[in-house]
């Protein structure tokens, strides 16, 4: 497995449509593959599509926070990395 590189947070999961929303500390793009990782979690998955306010992005910046659709659970603070 390559080095992975840490691109955010999760700062809140939204059960119901299983969205999550990251505060971004790196850009990051849809295609990407991510691990996200916590207490309790620890599943990789590609970024299908992001958003921003409801607006569909192809790519977040730093300092964003980004809405993207999570294949499981995921807890706020769990970290996420570009794998």
């Amino acid at each position: 497995m390559g080095e992975k590189k840490r691109v955010g947070v999760v700062t809140r999961y939204f059960g119901k449509i299983s969205v999550a929303a990251i505060m971004l500390e790196d850009s990051l793009e849809v295609g990407a593959r991510i691990s996200i990782e916590g207490t309790t979690t620890n599943f990789e998955q590609n970024v299908a599509s992001m958003q921003i306010d409801r607006e569909d992005i192809q790519k977040g910046e730093p300092g964003q926070e980004i809405a993207i659709k999570v294949a499981d659970r995921v807890r706020e603070n769990d970290v996420v990395y570009l794998v």
